[in-house]
This record gives structure tokens, C-alpha cells and sequence, in this order.
């Protein structure tokens, strides 16, 4: 589906619902929003709101948090 999409087009109907769909089994797949957006070639924006509107729960960002220190033994 990617190859078939020039950058920049609108993006209606049936192939924006096999976008989403393919998109939305990417991403629980384990695939994170850049590289999906690298890979179809759109913006990060774009794909995050396929996935929100394909009703997606996206993952949080990851990294180290800043709560309080585990008390080790």
C-alpha cells in the first residue's frame, strides 16, 4: 500500500481505511509512529491520527521517569 501513495496526496475513502487498518497492525505489532511514518512516507502527525482514529491506544514514550528510587537491598 505505501508504494502506491505519493507523498502529499489525499488519502479518502476505502484506501484510508486499509491505511488505517495496515497502520494499526503495524503499530501493535510493535513498530513505533516514526517508522511508520518513514516507511509510508507521511508525517509523524498524520499516522498518529490514523492510529487515534483507528482507535489505537498508543504507548507512552518510553525513557526514564522521575519518580521516586526504588530502595534497594
Amino acid at each position: 500500500m505505501a508504494e502506491t501513495l505519493k507523498k502529499g496526496s489525499r488519502v479518502t475513502g476505502a484506501a484510508r481505511d486499509k491505511l488505517a487498518a495496515d497502520l494499526k497492525k503495524k503499530y501493535d505489532g510493535g513498530a513505533s509512529i516514526r517508522a511508520l511514518a518513514e516507511e509510508t512516507g507521511r508525517s509523524y502527525g498524520f499516522v498518529h491520527r490514523m492510529l487515534s482514529e483507528s482507535g489505537v491506544t498508543l504507548r507512552g514514550r518510553g525513557g526514564a521517569t522521575r519518580g521516586k528510587k526504588a530502595a534497594s537491598a
